[in-house]
């Protein structure tokens, strides 16, 4: 059997056509490659349009906060420096706490002060009570006895009155019989000393009686003295709050002594990193003072300026996905807040349209987003305040 020979390629019409068909194919599938991609660009942003709201005026928002000394003193230590990540709760500078311990010692004495006289008044509140009781009961009983010895006193002094009486009578009769010699001069004698002793007898009783009464006066003064015995012991009670007062007062500046000593540390408020510091050693600082910024990656929120025309289905709780451009990650959120106000109207100088050159212009209002998931999204802290992100709010 002979070997087949292949003839020559076919040439003329035939030849350019199927020459043509493949080119034809190539362009039909290039055709259909791009409606399928202009359609699919077309949905995406038919869909993005839709159902999300975007916008790239938006930067991640945190807290900057100042950290200051709470008491004066100088610089002793600073154990940070710029850009030093810190947790909250480290020691980050250090003053000279010399003065403040001297003034926890002073509280401390003067607190042992006040407890010592407070426990002593506070003795002296049952001492109080039972000698007061006790100096009623005496004071009454000597204002019974005081009134029995002026009573006595008088029934003396009215004997006496009455034995003078008599001595002066007899006196009197005794005179005329001496003269006469009736009675002897020895009897007209023992008349004269019974009349001067009953003299004096009288004045005696009298001089008595006035002492009973005195004795009853100051006997009635200290039983109205004895009565105060409940102010007395009010009184002493109150003197005992007074020293309990005393002690307080003392803890709280003990306490506050201790405080000032512990603000000599100064520490981080928050997990951050520690810029613009502007502390040295040995430099003096006052209460207040900012010693340098500390911003907190925790607690990070997005601030994004959307146009009024955006708003219209946008409300709190809508989820949110945030590109970052220095991450180039994706992170989720969510609305938390709208502005109550635009940016132009919260400006320095608002715009006045009162000229007559109004030019309608389409407003931003800032939108706060909350992340839902950062701690998982961003373990490492990689998202900084001010950071340009890309929002894009889930309105339907």
């Amino acid at each position: 059997m002979a070997d087949y020979i292949p003839g020559p390629e076919p040439i003329g019409e035939n030849a350019e056509m199927e020459s043509a068909q493949p080119p034809q194919s190539r362009r039909r599938g290039i055709v259909i490659v791009v409606v399928v991609i202009l359609a699919l660009v077309t949905g995406g942003i038919w869909w993005r349009s839709t159902y999300s709201e975007s916008t790239d005026d938006a930067q991640v928002n945190g807290h900057l906060l100042q950290v200051s000394s709470r008491v004066a003193g100088q610089v002793a230590k600073v154990y940070v420096d710029e850009n030093q990540v810190v947790k909250a709760g480290d020691v980050i500078a250090e003053l000279d706490p010399s003065d403040y311990k001297v003034a926890v010692e002073n509280a401390e004495a003067a607190l042992a002060s006040a407890q010592a006289n407070a426990a002593a008044a506070n003795v002296n509140v049952p001492i109080t009570t039972v000698n007061t009781g006790s100096n009623l009961s005496a004071a009454d009983a000597n204002v019974t006895g005081a009134h029995a010895a002026v009573v006595q006193a008088q029934e003396q002094l009215e004997a006496a009155q009455a034995n003078n009486t008599k001595a002066q009578a007899d006196l009197a009769r005794y005179k005329p019989l001496v003269e006469k010699d009736v009675i002897s001069k020895q009897q007209f004698d023992a008349a004269v000393a019974a009349a001067d002793a009953a003299r004096h007898s009288e004045e005696a009783a009298r001089e008595g009686v006035r002492v009973a009464r005195e004795r009853e006066t100051q006997a009635k003064s200290q039983l109205k003295f004895a009565e105060t015995a409940p102010e007395q012991v009010a009184a002493q009670s109150a003197r005992a709050r007074q020293a309990q007062a005393m002690v307080a007062q003392a803890q709280a500046q003990l306490d506050m002594a201790r405080l000032n000593l512990s603000y000599t540390k100064i520490v981080a408020p928050a997990a951050g990193i520690i810029t613009r510091k502007s502390v040295e050693i040995n430099q003096n600082v006052a209460p207040g003072q900012n010693l340098m910024m500390l911003v907190s990656l925790e607690g990070l929120w997005v601030t994004a300026n959307f146009k009024e025309t955006q708003l219209r289905h946008m409300s709190a709780g809508q989820a949110v996905e945030i590109e970052v451009d220095s991450t180039g990650k994706t992170y989720h959120g969510k609305v938390t807040q709208i502005g109550g106000a635009t940016g132009s109207v919260l400006s320095l100088f608002p715009p006045e349209n009162a000229t007559g050159n109004y030019v309608k212009v389409v407003q931003r209002v800032p939108v706060r987003i909350d992340f839902t998931n950062l701690a998982k999204e961003d373990p490492n802290h990689e998202l900084r305040p001010g950071l340009s992100v890309e929002p894009s709010v889930k309105v339907k």
